[in-house]
């Protein structure tokens, strides 16, 4: 995968469809956000519908503030704020 600018030369009618651009760790950037078992708007955000842990290539966090946001979501789970799993399974 090549992560260059896009020219939009010999790639065909439309150019590159897709772009991946760097992400930046939204804990980082931001120095009053924290990371909080008890804040579970914040935790739903870095989990999937199934329940799982989404992993950092998708959110974007760096590898600090991936590990204190297992914990919390962990932690979350263990006292019910969150599900272990996403919907009833059948």
């Amino acid at each position: 995968m090549n992560n260059q600018i896009d020219t939009g030369e010999g790639q065909g009618p439309g150019g590159r469809r897709f772009f991946a651009r760097p992400r930046i760790c939204p804990f980082c950037s931001e120095k009053n956000m924290k990371i909080d078992y008890k804040q579970q708007d914040v935790l739903r955000r870095f989990v999937t519908d199934d329940g799982k842990i989404r992993p950092r290539r998708q959110t974007g966090v760096c590898a600090r503030h991936q590990r204190a946001l297992a914990t919390a979501v962990k932690r979350a789970r263990h006292i019910a704020l969150l599900p272990y799993s996403g919907e009833v399974l059948r």
